[in-house]
Parts: structure tokens; C-alpha cells; sequence
């Protein structure tokens, strides 16, 4: 198993409520940065990618199943 490689979320600024992110070919793993023995949230990639899409875009669930059909 390779080591997880974490970074600092671009969106987090430079206060302490920081979150960090790390990709692997199989998951998107994400983490509070003031807990980095602690636990973490795991995504399958596929997953994690709709999941950003969605959310940069700015629409309601129903409205991006519309386009996409």
C-alpha cells in the first residue's frame, strides 16, 4: 500500500479551519488538518467527481439530471 500524500485545500485560506485533501487512483480521502493522526472521510473517485461537478455548478439535482439527458 503507497503512502497517502495529503494538501491543503485551496478553499481553506489561511485560518485554522483548514481541510486537506488527498487523491489516489481508487479514492478522494479528506481530512481536518488540526487532526492528521485522526479520522478521515473516504470517496470512491467516481464518486468524488460528480460530486465536485455538482457543486461548482451551482444547480439544483433535478436541473443537472435534466441536462445530462
Amino acid at each position: 500500500m503507497q503512502p497517502i500524500h495529503w494538501r491543503k485545500s485551496s478553499y481553506s485560506g489561511d485560518g485554522s479551519n483548514c481541510v486537506e485533501i488527498a487523491m489516489t487512483p481508487l479514492a478522494t480521502h479528506i481530512r481536518d488538518s488540526k487532526t492528521e493522526e485522526g479520522p478521515f472521510l473516504s470517496f470512491p473517485s467516481f464518486t468524488w467527481s460528480y460530486f465536485a461537478s455538482y457543486a461548482v455548478s451551482g444547480r439544483s439535482h433535478d436541473q443537472h439530471l435534466r441536462r445530462t439527458e
